[in-house]
This record gives C-alpha cells, sequence and structure tokens, in this order.
C-alpha cells in the first residue's frame, strides 16, 4: 500500500498538472466567477458522481475521477477566490495562478496530514460513495453560508469546508486507483 502521503502527492501532483494544462488553453476566465457560481461546478460534479454510483448504465463516457478531479480544482479556484475576491476581467498570469494554486493545496495537504493523523486513517474504511455524501453535505452547508452572507454562528467557516471536499475527493481518488502499490 503507498503510503497516503505519497499518494495524495501523485493525485494532487495529476490534479495540478490538469489545471496548469486548462490555464494555457483559457486563461484564468474562472477568476471572474463569484463564490456561488464555483460552488455551483462542484455541486454539479458531485451529483453527477452519485448518479454514476447509483444508475447502472451512464450515457457520457468520463468517470468518477474526472469529476473528483474537477472538485479538486473548482475548490482551490474558490480558496483563491475567497482570498482575492472576484475580478471584473481575468487579471492573474499563468505563474501566479500556479503560485495561489500551490500554495491553497499546501494549506489543504497539510491540514490533511493533521487530521489523519488524529483519525488514523479512518478514510481507508469508507466508502466512496459515502465520500461523495460527504462532499455533498459540504456543499449544501457552503451554500447555507453563502446564503447567509459568509456569517456563521459556532461553525468552521467556508474555506474549511472547500479544504475538507478536496481531501475527501483525493481519498476517493486513491480509493479509485487501480495502479499497483
Amino acid at each position: 500500500m503507498i503510503p497516503t502521503a505519497t499518494h495524495y502527492k501523485q493525485i494532487t501532483d495529476k490534479c495540478r498538472d490538469l489545471f496548469v494544462k486548462k490555464m494555457k488553453d483559457y486563461g484564468p476566465a474562472w477568476r471572474i466567477l463569484r463564490l456561488p457560481s464555483l460552488t455551483d461546478q462542484i455541486f454539479i460534479k458531485a451529483q453527477r458522481i452519485r448518479s454514476i454510483q447509483s444508475l447502472e448504465t451512464q450515457k457520457i463516457d468520463e468517470g468518477q475521477q474526472s469529476e473528483f478531479i474537477g472538485i479538486i480544482n473548482y475548490s482551490i479556484m474558490a480558496l483563491i477566490q475567497l482570498e482575492l475576491g472576484v475580478a471584473d476581467q481575468p487579471d492573474m498570469d499563468a505563474q501566479s495562478c500556479e503560485a495561489l494554486y500551490d500554495k491553497h493545496l499546501e494549506i489543504t495537504y497539510q491540514l490533511m496530514l493533521a487530521k489523519n493523523h488524529d483519525y488514523g486513517e479512518a478514510w481507508r474504511d469508507m466508502r466512496v460513495s459515502s465520500l461523495t455524501d460527504l462532499i455533498l453535505q459540504k456543499l449544501l452547508r457552503v451554500k447555507q453560508i453563502e446564503d447567509n452572507q459568509g456569517k456563521t454562528l459556532v461553525s468552521e467557516g467556508i474555506d474549511a469546508n472547500y479544504q475538507d471536499m478536496i481531501n475527501y475527493a483525493v481519498f476517493a481518488l486513491i480509493h479509485l486507483d487501480k495502479s499497483p502499490a
């Protein structure tokens, strides 16, 4: 079995690679997206994963993996938007976007290491469908916080929910990874 930290880095390297390639294709057009729009993009991806998990057949030949990667990348975009705010026009070069991507991924990775230590890798005994449901639950929480103009009384903020979604999606991808240990 590949150690969690190593496997996590392998998965997130693939996600980052896709992010960088899409930046070359589209530039930072995502910078104009408001937070609820990013939340809805993630929600669509999580709903599709749940649908794939529930249906016997699917009509689009893209599996869960690409959707989990999308959840990771859109969640990092949301964390960047939380930090910088929404732009009226794409306002960053690729290098700046990549640096912010790396920053938020590293913060999320460190959170995973801390929680994974405290929870004793409990995620390894979870089903991918349960991780999907937890992502959907986090999305519903984020939508409620957004409806409350970002304010919470006793709960963690939007950023912590996006970080948890990233980590759940990475865990799901580790479960789905069929590469040899």
